[in-house]
C-alpha cells in the first residue's frame, strides 16, 4: 500500500477499494457475481453455507455473509457495488441495505442523504482522536 492510500485509512469510516483489497476480496466478489443468475439465488438462499463453502473465500468472509455485516464486508476485500448483489438476493433495496451500514434508521439515513449527506463537523482522523 502506498502512503497516499494508507492515508485514507486515517478517516473514520471510509475504505477505499485498493489493489489489495481487490486481490484480498477476489473470491468473495466473484460469490457475489454469481447471484446475478437466477438459479445461482436460488441455491445460496436455500442452503447459504453449502453455496458459500463452494468459494474459496475465508472462513471470515464467509461469516461476514452469513451475518450479513457489510462493514465487515468491505474489510475484507468485499466492492459495495458487488455487495449489492448480496442485499439484492435479500429483497432489500440500496437504501435498507446502506442503512444498516451506518447504525441509523431507513428515514433518518434517507433524510440525511437527501439533505446533502453526512456533515463535514465531526470525528475526521482516527490517528489523532478527532
Amino acid at each position: 500500500m502506498s502512503a497516499y492510500t494508507s492515508e485514507f485509512d486515517d478517516i473514520p469510516g471510509t475504505r477505499v477499494f485498493t489493489a489489495a483489497r481487490a486481490k484480498q476480496g477476489y473470491h468473495l466478489n466473484q460469490f457475489c457475481m454469481s447471484l446475478m443468475k437466477a438459479e445461482n439465488r436460488e441455491r445460496f438462499k436455500a442452503d447459504e453455507r453449502a453455496y458459500l463453502d463452494e468459494w474459496p473465500m475465508t472462513e471470515e468472509q464467509k461469516q461476514a455473509v452469513l451475518d450479513r455485516d457489510y462493514n465487515r464486508l468491505l474489510d475484507l476485500g468485499g466492492n459495495i457495488y458487488f455487495l449489492a448483489k448480496i442485499f439484492a438476493t435479500d429483497g432489500l433495496s440500496y437504501l435498507q441495505a446502506v442503512s444498516t451500514m451506518t447504525g441509523m434508521p431507513i428515514d433518518e439515513y434517507q433524510q440525511m442523504m437527501v439533505s446533502g449527506g453526512r456533515s463535514p463537523d465531526g470525528w475526521r482522523s482516527v490517528q489523532e482522536g478527532n
